[in-house]
């Protein structure tokens, strides 16, 4: 046997004589080539050329070149980075190796050196007279798949065939544990009774010959037989009486006596190395497997949480079964949410998804461990793809299933009986020691959640105002709980959910994503629970059909509950994450139990709004009646002052008529005797005063006529601005003479009313001479017009504002009073406001005063439009 040294030094001469660009030395073992040997080709190149050795077509290439003895050359696939065009394989014959070079082109001088390489680097197999006995030392016995492959190995170099494989005895069925030419034979599992010529070989432990012509070639139990193959042989492995094993050969031509009679010797030699390995290796298993109780009870009873639980199991089981493949779902307290363990790329992914609907839930309330031997001919469908074997074992405590793990291979009839009974004891210590790190992992939790709810509720227990409450504790759940987003949504009067609280270090990003957009997706997770009332917990919304992204948010996690009082649903909680599986089990009792206590507080809080509702309403009711109480007397009032200016003016007009025909002849005769007297007479200044006299008691009775006649009138549509000019026109001189500074302030918008323009001008002219007067040493005069609603209808107003003495509270509710009058010794008869009142009121209009002594007095006259 050559060094490695001598082969690299071997491969390195013939590489530069040939002007190769590399050279490997390759061995085919296990099913699978292995580079022993490279010169010139680097460790990126050596993993794309093993990773084209294991395409089934070059494969197959390769082994047709050690089967046949014979050197080959073919073109490199296309889109490789080997760098050269060409492969060229020379076979080294007796072994399972091969020398590949990598060369655009290779002369046959070139082609003759590496055939001389190749025959150096030849090495004697073992022969058929010596027996084949597992090395012990080299470490071989313990790894099964390769001492196998070096097994079938011998027999491909005594009958340089087309394939073979290699059969280990399992129970009822046959696996084949090596493959030569033969990839998708490895893994395979046949059934002995199942194939007449295994069934055949099986009862008498002879070898069966069957060429192509034969009726049973039809039947021959596996193989990838080409067009060529002529004739298949199958060699038992016999230990005494029993079988443990087969070999199967194929090739082109016929075996002659001497060729079989070497398999059979041959056979016969390797079976006890064969029985060897094979108990080897189960009692290595065996011992593997109960060490597995004993590490267990070292290193998961250790753990301090369900995680470490989870992750030190998947070590344990991973290299007791040598499969990666392993899942477990522990069931939450409450039968909702199942979370779900996985290790992915050597990482524990834990997924809390519920368990209404899982494919888990059945397993679940079956409760009993299930082995299945072959996916596919029982039906089964597997967690992980490609799984052909399954070992489903429950979790039980105190008799029920809280949890199952499920242990998955690619190969058939991975698991026995053993491997279930050993699974068993191990889930059983297994569920109690999770239900314990459970329980107190949730009490643990739930206390801190209690801890953090009591300091919610302390802030918000005393508020009235629900929105307040909802503001208040979004923004305490989140910073409390460390939550990125928290949210609460409340039902208006309309039956719509607003939000009415956000909080957390995402809410302003969450604000921006709304712009506009409601929150509550019907068609989603928060339309769901406002629909139905129940609580979802999701850990990955990527699997979640409901889930709705925001634009410029997407969580990864989410729990939304509702805030129900009975049957009624108030509000919900929704609390978002960006981290997948970010929120457990107790996250979701927490909120469910801060729901609870907000709804108590929401609720107390609407009855609390309705109350002052209640009371506001009953004030307003209080406010209404005054008012209208008020405007009765008002009404009353101005009835009663109708009245009196009624009586007034009937007695005014009496009164007029006696005294105005002897007035009329005293002022007559009076005017008569002066024009006859002379300027000097002594009598003439007494008499002038009885002229006086007469035409001012002519005056009143005039005035007393004119109250008296109010009720003739010719009214039109006019504008109240033209008649203030007119009337401001006639009396300019008389207010600039009395030192009176005028302002006119009105609304040229102001729409026209119907009014008798000359009654209208005398209130107006009534207010004017009434305000100078009040004004004996001048002051600011303010005449205005402007538009103003009250009553629920609109009106003109005009308003007349003097800076002068003022009206005292008592004499206001006299003012309007016929005879009344506050100028004294200024004069006045008492009638000018009356008569002005009267014109108003006949307008349908009211007048109105305020006054205050020593500052002025506002009239304001309101006509309806």
């Amino acid at each position: 046997m050559q060094t490695d040294t001598s082969i690299q030094t071997s491969l390195k001469e013939a590489t530069q004589l040939s002007s190769a660009s590399w050279a490997v030395l390759a061995e085919r073992v296990g099913g699978a080539w292995l580079l022993q040997a490279a010169y010139h080709l680097n460790k990126s190149a050596q993993n794309e050329l093993m990773s084209l050795m294991t395409r089934p077509s070059i494969d197959a290439w390769l082994c047709g070149a050690l089967s046949g003895g014979h050197s080959r050359f073919g073109s490199v696939p296309e889109g490789s980075s080997l760098e050269v065009q060409r492969l060229f394989v020379f076979p080294v014959s007796g072994s399972s190796q091969a020398v590949i070079v990598g060369a655009d082109d290779q002369t046959p001088e070139s082609q003759r050196i590496w055939k001389l390489t190749a025959s150096l680097l030849s090495v004697q197999s073992t022969s058929p007279n010596q027996p084949f006995l597992p090395d012990l030392q080299s470490g071989l016995v313990s790894d099964l798949p390769l001492a196998i492959g070096k097994t079938l190995g011998a027999f491909v170099q005594a009958s340089a065939c087309q394939g073979a494989w290699l059969a280990i005895r399992r129970g009822d069925s046959l696996d084949i544990q090596a493959e030569w030419n033969d990839p998708k034979a490895q893994g395979v599992s046949m059934l002995i009774d199942e194939n007449p010529i295994l069934r055949r070989v099986n009862r008498s432990l002879y070898d069966v010959v069957i060429t192509r012509e034969q009726p049973n070639w039809d039947n021959l139990p596996y193989g990838s037989l080409k067009s060529g193959t002529k004739v298949w042989v199958c060699l038992p492995l016999v230990i005494g009486q029993r079988l443990i094993g087969a070999v199967a050969i194929w090739r082109q031509k016929e075996f002659s006596r001497g060729e079989l009679g070497q398999l059979r010797e041959l056979a016969s030699q390797v079976s006890p190395s064969v029985e060897v390995l094979v108990t080897f290796s189960e009692m290595a298993a065996h011992l593997r497997r109960l060490g597995l109780l004993n590490d267990f009870v070292l290193t998961v009873s250790s753990a301090q949480n369900l995680d470490q639980i989870a992750r030190r199991v998947f070590g344990l089981l991973s290299r007791a079964f040598n499969t990666e493949l392993i899942a477990l779902f522990l069931r939450s307290s409450d039968g909702r949410v199942l979370r779900d363990y996985r290790m992915f790329e050597g990482k524990l992914n834990v997924v809390s998804v519920s368990l209404a609907g899982h494919s888990i839930q059945p397993m679940l309330k079956e409760g009993r461990a299930r082995r299945i031997v072959d996916t596919v001919k029982e039906g089964f469908v597997p967690l992980s793809k490609g799984a052909r074997s399954v070992l489903i074992v429950p979790l039980k405590y105190r008799g029920q299933a809280i949890g199952v793990l499920i242990i998955e291979n690619l190969r058939t009839e991975a698991f026995n009986q053993y491997d279930e009974h050993l699974m068993v004891v191990i889930t059983s210590h297994l569920a109690g020691l999770i239900e314990y790190t459970r329980l107190r992992e949730e009490a643990e939790g739930r206390a801190r959640s209690l801890g953090l709810i009591h300091e919610v509720v302390q802030q918000v227990i005393g508020l009235n105002d629900k929105k307040e409450v909802a503001y208040i504790s979004a923004d305490l759940v989140a910073q409390y709980f460390k939550y990125e987003l928290a949210v609460i949504l409340l039902m208006d009067d309309e039956g719509k959910f607003s939000i009415q609280g956000i909080g957390g270090t995402q809410s302003e990003a969450v604000r921006r994503a709304l712009a506009g957009r409601e929150f509550l997706a019907s068609n989603g997770i928060t339309g769901r629970v406002s629909q139905t009332g129940e609580s979802m917990l999701v850990n990955d919304t990527r699997q979640e059909k409901l889930y709705v992204p925001l634009k410029g948010w997407e969580a990864r996690s989410e729990i939304c509950v509702a805030l129900k009082d009975g049957g009624t649903i108030l509000g919900i909680i929704d609390v978002e994450s960006r981290e997948q599986n970010a929120f457990s089990h107790n996250d979701l009792i927490a909120i469910e139990s801060l729901a609870g206590i907000l709804t108590s507080v929401i609720t107390s809080a609407n009855q609390y709004q309705k109350l002052q509702q209640t009371i506001h309403q009953l004030r307003a009711t209080e406010i209404e009646l005054n008012n209208r109480m008020e405007a009765q007397r008002s009404a009353e009032n101005r009835l009663i002052q109708a009245a009196k200016l009624a009586a007034v003016g009937e007695m005014a007009a009496g009164i007029a008529h006696e005294l105005n025909n002897p007035l009329t002849t005293v002022t007559g005769f009076s005017e008569l005797v002066l024009e006859d007297l002379p300027q000097g007479f002594s009598y003439r200044a007494e008499l002038e005063m009885v002229s006086r006299e007469a035409h001012r008691a002519s005056d009143v009775v005039r005035r007393l006529l004119d109250f008296s006649r109010q009720g003739e009138r010719t009214r039109t549509r006019a504008d109240l601005n033209e008649i203030v000019n007119d009337v401001v026109a006639l009396t300019r001189h008389l207010i600039q003479t009395n030192k009176v500074n005028l302002t006119l302030d009105m609304d040229d918008s102001l729409p026209w009313v119907s009014i008798d323009r000359n009654q209208m001008k005398q209130v107006l002219l009534n207010l004017i001479h009434n305000a100078l007067q009040a004004m004996p040493a001048g002051g600011e005069l303010n005449v205005g017009t402007h538009i103003a609603r009250r009553e629920d209808r609109d009106w003109v107003v005009m308003s007349v504002r003097d800076s002068g003495v003022g009206i005292s509270p008592a004499d206001q509710n006299r003012i309007f009073e016929p005879f009344f009058t506050t100028k004294g010794d200024r004069g006045g008869t008492g009638l000018g406001l009356s008569v002005t009142y009267g014109i108003v009121t006949d307008h349908g209009g009211t007048i109105e005063l305020s006054s205050v002594p020593n500052k002025g007095s506002i009239f304001a006259v309101w006509l309806p439009i």
